[in-house]
This record gives C-alpha cells, structure tokens and sequence, in this order.
C-alpha cells in the first residue's frame, strides 16, 4: 500500500465527524503545499509496538539535534487522538511563537509549542489555522 492509500485508509477509519474534518484538513494543507512530500507514520517502533497516534506528514523539513546529528522529517503534521484532531507545525524556533500569535485567535484550541489541538474545525477559526500552518512552511524554509 503506498503512502497515499494508508492516508486515506487512515482518515476512512476515523468515526464521523471527525473524519470529515481530517479530509477537510487533508485537503487545506495539500493547498497550502501542492507538491510536498507526503508521510504516514503509523506509530509503531521498529519492534512493531504502538508508540504515537498515526500521522499524517506533508513536507520536509531536518530536524537539528542538540549533538549535532540530523533527521528527515515532515513540516506539517496532522493526527487523530482521543479527544479530537492534532496539527503539529514543525520548524519554529520560537516555542512561545504560535500560541502568542495565533492561540487567542484560533478559537476553543490548546497551543503548545509545535502543536494545535481541538476537538473539532467547527471549533476553531479554520482562515487562522491555515496562516499558522503557512507560517510553519515558511519559518522552516527561512531558518
């Protein structure tokens, strides 16, 4: 199964209403990033144990180690938990930067450092969540 069809595999698994927004989501950020590497991490380790929630990943970005070593990664991501949708925005140096700028704006979400989390789209202001998802492409393309 390649890549495309686990992401839609994934997003048809998800019980409504939430699988509607995932497609929603799905489809906002190939707008924001038309020809970006797309990723599915389904949260298992190498032993094959569940380690995270799947993901969904959409373009690249290295990922600096404080000893010095690399790793390939996706800018955006978007998840599926518990309680509802996650949006991880990758590349930002400033940690306090999306919920100083964005958090207030966003309507009823929690904003970490690299993470939005809401229940649900109808929840959150959607024009918001796609300028902090533009800025996340390009703060990782300029740092």
């Amino acid at each position: 199964m390649n890549i495309q069809e686990q992401i839609k595999k994934y997003i048809g698994s998800q019980p409504e209403p939430k699988r509607s927004d995932m497609q929603e989501l799905h489809q906002l950020t190939l707008q924001v990033l038309p020809a970006c590497k797309l990723w599915f991490l389904d949260g298992k380790n190498s032993e094959n144990k569940i380690v995270s929630n799947p993901n969904i990943g959409y373009g690249f970005y290295i990922i600096k180690y404080a000893d010095g070593k690399t790793r390939e990664f996706y800018q955006i991501g978007l998840s599926a938990n518990k309680t509802g949708i996650s949006v991880y925005i990758l590349g930002i140096k400033d940690k306090k930067y999306l919920a100083q700028t964005y958090g207030k704006k966003l309507g009823k979400a929690s904003v970490s450092g690299y993470c939005i989390k809401f229940k649900s789209l109808k929840d959150i202001n959607l024009d918001i969540l796609e300028a902090a998802i533009r800025y996340g492409v390009e703060a990782s393309v300029r740092d």
